[in-house]
């Protein structure tokens, strides 16, 4: 009998090392090899073909010969999902879901699957490994889900899990959760490297085989990525992350990684006691009106995802701090970025805040990473600092540089024209940028940060 050789597998890149090592000295992630041991020749793909002769494989073909016919999709019926993945489920692919515990991962994958059951016609299986089948139907009966052509199986060994795909043959099976799922041949414990690498690689190879397509719902670890080695996230070709806040409603499915589609997408949803409901109109959905009053360090701005424009609130607070001890704390922001600004603020315009306390919030729990929003946090920041409220309805985009300068982005009509939409009565854009006719909106180019200050 041949020896088992056993490897090291890195969790952060997903790299293997013959020996273990303190430092993986791929990616320099400290303490992350783990033991892997890899199986016998290509057992995994011999059990799903049902043979092991390598004879058996696919042939090499020209690529002129293959078939070129236009993907088709299963449509689940809910827009917003559909939209992040390109325009529906492609048989045969393979979608990690991540997202943190209880934001609503498996809420949205259960919908998703009554509403592909209803609309395809074809049997939707659903396994769930850390609920039972009674308290997953409970969800589904307080989701008003009742289509019988949604099938609950309560399992954990792939094996049974696989054979059961080949038996009700789904046109989509959602895996809830992949970290529980674990193989008997395997000597290790549910959840751990091995088992989690090999079991997802077997369902992936299952779905090319079958046309089947397979949904994995993942955990995300504390620091913010999905649990286990990035080589899962290699093999599947669909990755996205379920975020929001757990103490607002909304939540926003935001594409990763898409093989059959734009990773730019995003998908807002609602959380309702019925589930979650579609947000069609996100204009207004992180704007609150403030009855013609607004506070000091209150602006609006517009960011971008994909196709999709945000209308956003930024608050800014400061307050006085001992120097050399200041804070300098932010929610939504990079805090980065909002020091690079506080350093413009400071040498381009006048501002003391080296003895300040500052305080930036995107009001709603919204993530923003485009440089887009630099002019607003800028203005609330200065608005707080001098304590005098910007002007109610204006909006202000643009990016920031070291020199004080506005340089221009992108999308800027789209933004304009969604501002324009909710009753916004004046926008701060950079100068130079391409402008058309936006009806009521009165559109002040400004070259610097000293001019929109002046402005305001």
């Amino acid at each position: 009998m041949a020896k088992t050789r056993q490897q090291f597998l890195c969790n952060k890149c997903g790299s293997m090392h013959p020996k273990w090592m303190g430092k993986c000295p791929d990616c320099g992630a400290w303490d992350a090899l783990q033991p892997y041991t890899a199986p016998a020749h290509d057992a995994r793909k011999a059990a799903i073909i049902g043979t092991s002769d390598i004879a058996t494989g696919a042939d090499a073909m020209p690529i002129s010969r293959i078939e070129q016919d236009q993907i088709a999709r299963y449509e689940s019926g809910i827009g917003e999902f559909d939209r992040v993945l390109g325009g529906g489920v492609v048989p045969g692919s393979a979608t990690l879901i991540g997202g943190d515990p209880g934001i609503g991962k498996s809420t949205l994958l259960l919908q998703a699957a009554g509403k592909l059951a209803a609309t395809t016609g074809r049997p939707v299986l659903y396994v769930t490994s850390e609920e039972s089948a009674r308290q997953t139907a409970m969800r589904a009966r307080r989701l008003e889900i009742s289509d019988d052509r949604l099938l609950i199986l309560a399992e954990t060994n792939v094996q049974r899990i696989t054979h059961q795909i080949r038996s009700v043959d789904p046109c989509v099976a959602i895996i809830d959760s992949i970290q529980m799922i674990y193989k008997p041949d395997i000597p290790a414990a549910p959840g751990s490297v091995t088992q989690l690498r090999e079991c997802c690689m077997e369902l992936v190879y299952l779905a090319k085989s079958s046309a089947a397509a397979i949904m994995f719902v993942g955990h995300v670890t504390k620091e913010g990525t999905l649990a286990g080695p990035k080589l899962v996230e290699h093999i599947v070709d669909t990755v996205a992350y379920f975020e929001g806040d757990r103490f607002h409603t909304h939540r926003i499915l935001r594409c990763m990684k898409n093989r059959f589609g734009s990773t730019s997408e995003v998908g807002l949803f609602e959380m309702t006691g019925g589930g979650l409901r579609e947000v069609t109109d996100p204009g207004s959905l992180f704007v609150e009106s403030h009855g013609g009053n607004p506070p000091s360090g209150s602006i609006l701005t517009a960011a971008t995802s994909g196709t999709r424009v945000l209308l956003l609130e930024v608050q800014a607070l400061t307050a006085s701090s001992v120097i050399g001890a200041a804070k300098r704390k932010t929610s939504g922001v990079s805090s980065d970025r909002v020091a690079m600004i506080i350093a413009v603020l400071e040498r381009r315009c006048g501002l003391k805040l080296a003895a300040e306390d500052v305080f930036v919030n995107i009001a709603g729990g919204v993530k923003v990473i485009e440089p887009a929003i630099d002019l607003a946090i800028a203005l609330a920041i200065a608005s707080a600092h001098l304590n005098r409220p910007l002007p109610s309805s204006t909006l202000a985009v643009g990016e920031l540089g070291l020199g004080g300068e506005l340089r221009s982005i992108g999308q800027l009509e789209q933004r304009i024209r969604e501002a324009a939409r909710m009753g916004v009565k004046h926008a701060l854009v950079p100068r130079g940028s391409p402008l058309g006719d936006f009806g009521a909106i009165e559109v002040v180019p400004v070259r610097r940060l000293s001019e929109a200050m002046q402005k305001l």
